[in-house]
């Protein structure tokens, strides 16, 4: 069942977090449904500018349908990630997608505010939320590429006066994470005390963490042993951390590494143990298997784990019987 981003915020907020996944392919969008099912979980699918162009918009926007059709227990919304201006506005068009999320975030703060306020209204007209960005985090996700010197945490005065000048829906925090799998060096970690002040002068709010991935040094280690090259001491986010953030007003945690990371394993793993297989079929089952074991640990960790009957009792009452299909219905 497709629903709005803010209809999940609303139950989610001060009690859970709900885990925003990036898909490109059929596989990772039967893996996610599967596992949310049964971790009976809600979830946010997020669609990059790479992967529109990587499967094509109507290819994944059917993929999405037809796993809703195939699956209509589980309870999602769909959302654009770190988008640009034009981006957005094909997608707030759309009448597909729940959410989009504007990263005007490397402009000066008065170039965030206008090209958000711009994203803000064109998407509200269209019933779409607008996530948008403070701060910046360090590293690289496809387009975006930021050095470790040049990222910097929110500030929560700027923060406050960003959402009231935008009237974004959102917002994306920086409070130590970072793109890819090398978040952190030493004994580095997230700013919880950041976050909790942020709140302070944003209560209610929803804020998003992004760079969320945990980076399991198993699977550094396995994709190794089966022929990879990874850095040994790439690190992530102890997913521990997510059950402080969410009283803190994080409702959405955005994890795509970690999924990539499965995904290699798996795959590596397969042909060296099968050097014989030419069928692909074989190790995406077992990527897809593993991806729902995978789904039903992040729901665990992020406080989200079998909420889903508690969500859709909750969207029920908020709309009444009749859900809505598409955010602007």
């Amino acid at each position: 069942m497709l629903v709005t981003t803010a209809e999940l915020f609303k139950v989610a907020y001060g009690r859970f977090a709900i885990g925003a996944y990036n898909i490109n392919s059929m596989e990772q969008v039967l893996g996610l449904f599967h596992g949310h099912v049964e971790a009976q979980a809600p979830m946010i699918i997020q669609i990059s500018e790479g992967a529109r162009r990587y499967a094509g918009v109507t290819m994944l926007e059917h993929i999405l349908r037809a796993a809703e059709e195939m699956i209509p227990e589980a309870v999602f919304a769909v959302h654009l990630d770190h988008g640009d201006e034009a981006t957005c506005y094909d997608c707030i068009d759309s009448g597909f997608y729940s959410s989009v999320m504007i990263d005007a975030s490397h402009e000066p703060f008065e170039e965030n505010v206008a090209i958000t306020r711009r994203v803000v209204e064109r998407a509200h007209a269209k019933g779409v939320s607008v996530e948008a960005e403070m701060g910046m985090l360090g590293g690289v996700e496809e387009n975006i590429q930021v050095d470790e010197k040049h990222a910097r945490l929110t500030d929560p005065v700027e923060a406050a006066e960003f959402v009231r000048l935008t009237g974004c829906d959102s917002l994306a925090v920086a409070i130590g994470t970072s793109h890819g799998a090398y978040k952190f060096t030493g004994t580095q970690s997230l700013h919880i005390d950041r976050l909790a002040e942020i709140q302070q002068r944003l209560p209610g709010f929803p804020l998003v963490m992004h760079g969320s991935s945990s980076v399991p040094h198993e699977e550094v280690e396995r994709i190794n042993a089966a022929g990879g090259a990874l850095d040994p001491s790439a690190k992530g986010v102890d997913a521990d951390y997510f059950a402080q953030a969410y009283p803190l007003g994080v409702t959405k945690v955005n994890i795509d590494t970690d999924c990539r990371l499965v995904w290699t394993r798996v795959h590596r793993e397969h042909f060296r143990d099968h050097p014989e297989n030419f069928d692909f079929r074989e190790p995406a089952q077992v990527f897809m298997d593993e991806f729902s074991h995978f789904i039903v640990h992040k729901s665990q960790k992020l406080g989200s784990y079998g909420h889903l009957e508690e969500v859709r009792a909750a969207l029920s009452e908020a709309q009444g019987e009749s859900l809505p299909l598409k955010p602007d219905q």
